[in-house]
């Protein structure tokens, strides 16, 4: 049978990719959004400021920016060690798609992909001078610099299309991906993210990657749906007939486009103390724009659910971009056993 031996939360917003300097690139977006969501409601830009007086400028310092940034690049090579260090056969990344890959044609709950193997391709030049202000930079970081091949584990990925399914959900099940946006069938960036700035690029474990549709109306699941797929999700991993180590991922998140730091400390804490009634209870009107990416921790926290894996912060990082508070709150976690977590991560630095 398998083991869950790792589980891993981690960031992947932007402004890990972009220079402190840069920030402010997709700060002007910000300030053009008539539709900021806070807290569940939408407001222009102006609003939000209004709203939040006095404000975030002294976190938009370049000081404080720099400052947050070397301490999120920190926690992410601190990641891809302790990956490394845990030896695993296979590693199942959940995130979500920004409709990359799946568009108003078919858009699924949840998905996974079983084929033997995923493109992850390069940028064109076309490709990045088409992206919104300050993506171009930060994208580039997230494929490779040549046309890649990553290994797939089908064998496990159709294991868990067929027990999630028995278990009562309706996963897609994709054994090759549609062209999408980009027209070249390749991994997005959710899952780059975590080859390239995680991992390190070049050569990457076995991966399942799995879909959640976090962002797009009308069908993105409940937080309570998330945990429930992924307490089933956990299940079939165990019961792969195969020894395998695995660990599992969740890409994206947490509070952006707007920080909301008091609701990524309390869904910190809900990880840390497994406190299922919290994750399960966050609202639907809450987990909207970049902030809904915090489903893919929930699935994960519901894997997790039945392991004897200890969480533990590596980092968060609140990071700022205006002075109404738009930005990506940042952060860092990992579930290991108790005996080889490192007993000296940093917690918090804000």
């Amino acid at each position: 049978m398998s083991d869950l031996v790792l589980g891993v939360g981690t960031s992947h917003g932007p402004l890990l990719n972009t220079p402190p300097e840069d920030w402010g690139l997709r700060a002007a977006a910000d300030r053009a959004n008539r539709a900021l969501v806070y807290r569940g409601a939408e407001y222009p830009y102006d609003e939000l400021l209004a709203l939040r007086a006095p404000g975030f400028a002294a976190e938009c310092e370049l000081d404080v920016r720099r400052r947050r940034h070397t301490a999120c690049r920190e926690d992410i090579e601190e990641l891809g060690r302790r990956i490394k260090a845990a030896g695993v056969d296979v590693l199942v990344v959940v995130s979500s798609d920004h409709k990359e890959v799946f568009g108003d044609e078919l858009l699924p709950q949840f998905a996974f992909y079983w084929g033997d193997t995923m493109r992850h391709e390069p940028f064109t030049q076309e490709q990045l001078d088409g992206m919104k202000p300050g993506l171009a930079i930060a994208e580039v970081a997230n494929v490779p610099a040549t046309s890649t091949v990553r290994p797939g584990h089908p064998a496990l990925a159709r294991h868990l299309i067929e027990r999630t399914s028995a278990a009562g959900f309706d996963p897609a099940a994709s054994r090759a991906l549609p062209p999408g946006e980009w027209g070249n069938s390749g991994i997005p960036h959710g899952w780059g993210f975590v080859f390239e700035q995680v991992l390190g690029g070049g050569g990457t474990p076995p991966t399942v990657p799995v879909f959640v549709n976090t962002f797009w109306e009308p069908n993105p699941p409940s937080a309570a749906r998330c945990y429930d797929f992924g307490v089933a999700l956990g299940e079939a991993i165990r019961d792969f007939p195969a020894p395998l180590r695995v660990g599992i991922v969740a890409s994206g998140g947490l509070s952006h486009f707007v920080v909301d730091e008091e609701l990524d400390r309390a869904f910190l804490a809900a990880l840390t103390a497994r406190d299922s009634d919290h994750l399960r209870s966050l609202p639907d009107a809450v987990l909207r724009s970049g902030t809904s990416e915090m489903r893919n921790w929930i699935v994960v926290a519901g894997a997790l659910e039945a392991s004897s894996l200890t969480a533990e912060l590596v980092g968060y990082e609140p990071c700022y971009r205006s002075e109404a508070g738009t930005g990506c709150a940042m952060a860092f976690m990992t579930w290991q056993d108790e005996n080889t977590a490192s007993a000296g991560a940093r917690k918090d630095r804000s």
